[in-house]
């Protein structure tokens, strides 16, 4: 297995890191980079030279899951499964509930390495205020683990809790990389590709209220800011929705022309959003597509089968997000009605993934709302402006929530319902009810009385942090 420069680089840095006494390791490398060869190659080195007995795995999804028991399978040229003579075995967080204390007995009995990947879904400084997944974290791994290696592309949460194994510095709380490899540097390296992120507004869009009394906007912003219509209804409204896509396909369609294999994703805000969306494509536009959602027997079937086809777009409602490698995908549309900048760049992380293909573009298109257009431009900066960390009030409310959610009982792991759905996470939920548009949760009652039409002409703004050639 041929590492990148980056990835040498920081197995040296994490060896040296643990050789020096150290057991925690936390290692940001934007989205696409390849976090998950790096660590299995830091597993490998750390076997070679007989510090650990059995590997340990953590991931958000049964397809990421499966993605890095097959990396660290390739690298071992062995099991890594669980069973008897294999090295080690992979798991959801969702499992880490169900663990009995037998269990975690095999970290204080052998030499034992954990890997998280994506550990920012895992919240806490301690027992008192961590999540569900970061309680049984610090209360079964930290201590006990030989070492641990936590990583990320997005090292921050949306409720902005701590992330468990993290340590925080100066006055603005910020977290603590021992190794980053940021987009910039990686777009720079060739190792991912330079994303172009069209922002979509128009010059008039009008609001009939219940008095039939009209108002009109001459921007989203406007719109927005000043009227009772939800984000939410923009990316449902059937005239918005048509345009963004056909912009999408418009721009799949010229890739294929040499990369056949090109594929486009569209983050849907829903299943009837996601079903409306494939009847357009399929029957308005003329493209082959698939839906993908949780509630579907196998979506990571789906997943793995649309990986290896020419179909040209996937539709998903919370599935294809962070980690799920599929390089063949060069297009996104964003109609997803979670506003956070943590998933808004995990979405764009599907596109950046390079393979051997002759075109390397990738373009993300979406709507000019505020905070989406605060994120785009700042997509070359690896951590937000602002600090990554503790608002208490926030916080104390996001821990009963994600308790309830997550459950806090234990009982066995049933392979179908190890997913857990992210877009509709509790803290993707409470970051969108208390710092984003509440209305956006309640459109059906914000627009019984109002009628939201777009009269005017479209218009674009192309970002491309770096590359100035468009």
């Amino acid at each position: 297995m041929k590492l990148r420069h980056w990835q040498i680089d920081s197995v040296d840095t994490a060896l040296n890191h643990y050789a020096s006494g150290k057991r925690h390791f936390l290692c940001l490398a934007t989205p696409g980079a390849g976090k998950t060869v790096m660590a299995a190659e830091v597993a490998a080195q750390l076997f070679e030279q007989n510090k650990i007995d059995f590997v340990l795995c953590f991931a958000p999804s049964i397809t990421v899951s499966e993605g890095i028991t097959y990396t660290f399978s390739n690298r071992f040229k062995t099991r890594f499964d669980g069973v008897i003579g294999a090295v080690g075995c992979t798991y959801t967080y969702q499992n880490i509930l169900s663990f009995k204390d037998d269990f975690w007995q095999l970290l204080q009995k052998h030499r034992v390495l954990v890997v998280f990947d994506e550990i920012h879904h895992c919240a806490g400084s301690s027992i008192e205020n961590a999540n569900a997944w970061g309680e049984e974290i610090i209360a079964n791994v930290q201590s006990q683990a030989e070492y641990t290696l936590a990583l990320t592309g997005t090292p921050w949460r949306s409720d902005k809790a701590p992330i468990v194994l993290s340590n925080y510095v100066g006055g603005d709380a910020k977290i603590e990389c021992h190794y980053s490899y940021g987009l910039k540097e990686a777009v720079r390296d060739g190792v991912c590709r330079s994303p172009k992120l069209v922002l979509i507004d128009n010059d008039k869009m009008s609001v009939t209220d219940e008095e039939k009394q009209h108002k009109t906007f001459e921007s989203l912003k406007a719109l927005l800011n000043e009227s009772m219509v939800s984000y939410q209804s923009v990316i449902t409204n059937h005239q918005v929705m048509r345009y963004i896509l056909q912009r999408g396909c418009d721009k799949l369609n010229n890739i294929r022309r040499m990369n056949p294999q090109a594929g486009g994703l569209v983050v849907a805000s829903s299943i009837e959003h996601a079903c409306q969306i494939i009847r357009l494509l399929r029957e308005d536009l003329n493209q082959s597509a698939v839906l993908v959602t949780h509630k579907q027997v196998k979506p990571s079937g789906i997943i793995a089968q649309f990986r290896h086809s020419s179909t040209q777009w996937i539709v998903s409602v919370g599935m294809v997000s962070e980690g799920t490698d599929i390089p063949r995908l060069q297009v996104c549309c964003h109609l997803s009605r979670v506003k956070t900048e943590l998933y808004f760049r995990q979405v764009l992380g599907r596109i950046l993934r390079v393979n051997d293909a002759s075109n390397q573009e990738a373009w993300l298109y979406t709507f000019a709302e505020p905070k989406l257009t605060e994120f785009a431009h700042r997509i070359d900066q690896d951590l937000p402006d602002e600090a990554v960390i503790i608002n208490d009030s926030i916080y104390d409310d996001f821990v009963e929530i994600n308790r309830a959610k997550q459950g806090n009982h234990k009982r066995e792991p049933i392979l179908s319902d190890l997913h857990f759905d992210w877009e509709e996470s509790a803290s993707d939920v409470l970051t969108n009810l208390r710092a984003s548009d509440s209305r956006d949760d309640n459109t059906a009652t914000d627009m019984s009385s109002y009628s939201f039409e777009i009269l005017g002409k479209y218009r674009e703004q192309v970002i491309a942090s770096f590359d100035v050639h468009l």
